[in-house]
């Protein structure tokens, strides 16, 4: 090495920072970009299949792989549906709850329709017809109904109390939850067990 070499080694300026922070400023926006991208993707996708979709994680809801008690199901638009576990009383009835919690950006009209389209109660499993012959009364049809009546605002929740009669204990129960929509929105499909 000769000595301008060295001299012009010992005279440049070390690498300024400025160029690594420019790497790391253009790679969060590559990756912020990415992000965006993929969240415009998953929007788009949920509008082509409309926004009454059930949302397809694990158990779906659907007849062939409906839900259990405590789980919820949940809907594109925003909109959750949760059945509780039920639970036994001395007279050999059951109680559980459905909730709606509106997380879309309307106003849910669910009384629009009557309680028979919007909630269903069968003795069955699903391709099984009814469980043996057995029956399930619906005590407090009224009930549920008027708690359905009124509107549920945007970021509210309602519940609705079911109490329901087997013949027996142990009869399988499918509860069939369809919220109204303006289009078309899913049936969530809840297998429960009263016994």
């Amino acid at each position: 090495m000769d000595t301008e070499e060295v001299t012009a080694a010992e005279t440049s300026p070390p690498a300024s920072p400025r160029g690594f922070y420019g790497c790391v400023i253009a790679l969060i926006a590559f990756f912020t970009l990415i992000a965006l991208g993929a969240h415009a993707f998953t929007e788009f996708e949920k509008g082509l299949d409309g926004d009454g979709q059930l949302e397809r994680p694990g158990s779906s809801g659907s007849a062939y792989r409906p839900l259990g008690p405590g789980t919820t199901a949940r809907y594109e638009d925003g909109l959750r549906v949760t059945v509780s576990f039920p639970e036994r009383h001395d007279d050999g009835t059951y109680s559980l709850t459905v909730t709606f919690k509106n997380g879309t950006d309307e106003e849910l009209v669910l009384g629009e329709e009557s309680l028979s389209g919007m909630l269903e109660v069968e003795p069955d499993e699903f391709g099984q017809g009814y469980a043996a012959g057995s029956y399930v009364d619906w005590l407090n049809w009224d009930e549920s109904d008027s708690a359905l009546a009124s509107p549920l605002p945007e970021g509210e929740e309602r519940t609705v109390p079911v109490r329901l009669k087997p013949d027996r204990k142990g009869v399988p129960v499918t509860l069939e939850v369809t919220p109204p929509h303006s289009g078309y929105r899913e049936t969530a499909e809840f297998q429960l067990t009263l016994g």
